[in-house]
């Protein structure tokens, strides 16, 4: 096993490890440990809420899930010798569940969550049809999912971290700051919100303190969206074998990661869509000196995705155009088309018994394909879902017998307002 050189004490709060990590981006956060060019290690990772989601049978939790303190992030990590220009070469060697206990209080101890975020708590993809907190508990065996709150569903998860990044310079945080501060003055009362700017309550940053903590919590960004830095991306196929290209902003470069998830759907559709967990990530760092300009990667990380499975090969897909519920014609609008897509795959699985939050939550959770099939026929884009038919205990391939009725269960718990 690579040295673990990011411990995290399950029985404490994020806040109160020995090394403590970061929730927002800053160039200032120190580095908790220094890692030299072909290092081998290990890092726990906590869940994204620090245990704040529960497995129980109700969706309080997510309903007041606390988006300010979000996401408990491991690191930063410097690397000897990385300098601004540098691309940093990352390797996800292996992933997995926190290895400690097999049951426990935290997600990523033998179970993990699917949440559908209330509109005026985050929201998601499809908010205006689904605007309530929901909750899916799935228990994990080996490297399966299953859930009472989805019976008939198992499925092999493709683990990876949510979210993992480069440290920003001053100058590309004050270039974040100004860019979606301007988003959000075209309609700043909207909910949810178009952006979420600096938010020094319950910022988290590292071991620093007192004035040089207050300052850079006033600046320092949040980390729900993915930037030139990486970040929260949320790539489903970005697991075991994975090779990333990130650019390097600081020197040091001051690598962090966070927010893993067991299994994801594409897209990440209902905004806590994925499988969330804590858990353990092996990673092995390199770098390509004067790598950005070299191959003009100067505001994207670029990555090879990881060749292991789940190997489903045969799918049921739903596709969808650019006009919207109500017949109103948009342009190539290819958003808007992937929703018409999930929501179609949602309709179709509800004829099976589910109830549309339920097959909300699945399409979140299970390893489903999402595609943009065609964006150049004016007026209609067309996005595709691909389902593996696999995953379900009944078939589900439409037949002149019409669709079985399954045995729904107790149903996906509703928060109570």
């Amino acid at each position: 096993m690579p040295e673990l050189i990011f411990p995290l004490d399950s029985t404490k709060k994020f806040t109160d490890q020995h090394l403590v990590g970061h929730n927002r981006w800053h160039p200032d956060i120190p580095a908790a440990v220094t890692v030299k060019p072909g290092d081998e290690f290990r890092v726990h990772v906590r869940e994204w809420f620090d245990g704040a989601i529960h497995n129980d049978d109700s969706a309080d939790d997510v309903l007041h899930a606390p988006l300010s303190t979000v996401h408990c992030l491991s690191g930063p990590f410097a690397i000897e010798g990385a300098q601004p220009g540098d691309l940093l070469i990352v390797d996800i060697l292996d992933i997995g569940p926190i290895p400690q206990e097999d049951s426990g209080p935290l997600a990523g101890q033998g179970w993990g969550y699917t949440g559908i975020f209330a509109t005026d708590n985050g929201g998601g993809f499809l908010t205006e049809q689904f605007p309530d907190a929901y909750k899916a508990i799935w228990d994990f065996s080996g490297h399966t999912a299953t859930s009472r709150h989805i019976p008939g569903v198992q499925f092999t998860g493709i683990t990876h971290p949510g979210l993992m990044g480069t440290a920003p310079s001053a100058a590309l945080l004050a270039k974040w700051n100004a860019r979606e501060g301007a988003l959000i003055a075209t309609d700043p009362q909207r909910v949810p919100p178009l952006a979420l700017p600096p938010e020094p309550q319950d910022a988290i940053l590292g071991s620093l303190t007192g004035t040089a903590f207050s300052r850079a919590a006033a600046e320092a960004a949040r980390t729900a969206p993915p930037r030139e830095n990486g970040g929260n991306q949320d790539i489903k196929n970005f697991t075991r074998g994975s090779r990333v290209f990130y650019p390097v902003f600081v020197d040091g470069a001051n690598l962090s990661v966070g927010d893993l998830h067991f299994s994801q759907g594409d897209g990440e559709i209902t905004f806590c869509g994925a499988i969330e967990m804590g858990g353990f990530i092996d990673l092995r760092v390199d770098l390509i000196k004067n790598g950005m300009e070299l191959y003009g990667v100067a505001e994207n990380a670029i990555f090879l995705p990881g060749n292991e499975g789940p190997n489903y090969t045969e799918f049921l897909a739903f596709s969808g155009t650019s006009v919207t519920l109500d017949g109103e014609q948009r342009y190539l609008d290819s958003q808007l088309s992937f929703q018409r897509a999930c929501l179609h795959a949602i309709d179709y699985l509800t004829k099976f018994g589910y109830s549309p939050e339920q097959a909300y939550l699945l399409l979140g959770a299970a390893p489903i394909e999402g595609r943009f099939s065609g964006v150049v026929d004016i007026p209609n884009s067309c996005a595709t879902v691909y389902i593996p038919t696999a995953i379900f205990d009944f078939p589900v391939v439409p037949t002149a017998a019409g669709p079985i009725t399954i045995d729904p269960g107790p149903g996906a718990p509703r928060a109570t307002r």
